[in-house]
């Protein structure tokens, strides 16, 4: 089954938010890889899209966030991330 996130997408989004370079990737990645990832051909691992957060200065959960976000309203990221917020509240107070 093919993911309906755009990794890629996201990762082009948020690289010009915060004018970042192909280039800049350069000690994690290649700028062909970058352009791969971007353009939908290749899907990074968990480590990379870290790896990847990291030179952008994000948490790997905004990333992951952005390539799903492209099909929500406003209103509907709202509810969203309150839900994803007491999940994850709820799941750290289990521990």
């Amino acid at each position: 089954m093919r993911s309906t996130a755009n990794f890629g997408k996201a990762l082009q989004r948020l690289r010009e938010i915060v004018d970042v370079t192909q280039e800049h990737f350069g000690l994690v990645s290649s700028r062909t890889y970058i352009s791969t990832v971007e353009r939908g051909l290749k899907s990074p691992t968990l480590g990379k899209i870290e790896q990847l957060a990291e030179v952008l200065d994000v948490h790997p959960l905004t990333l992951l966030t952005v390539a799903y976000m492209d099909r929500l309203t406003p209103k509907e990221i709202e509810r969203t991330t309150a839900l994803l917020r007491d999940r994850l509240l709820a799941i750290v107070s289990e521990q």
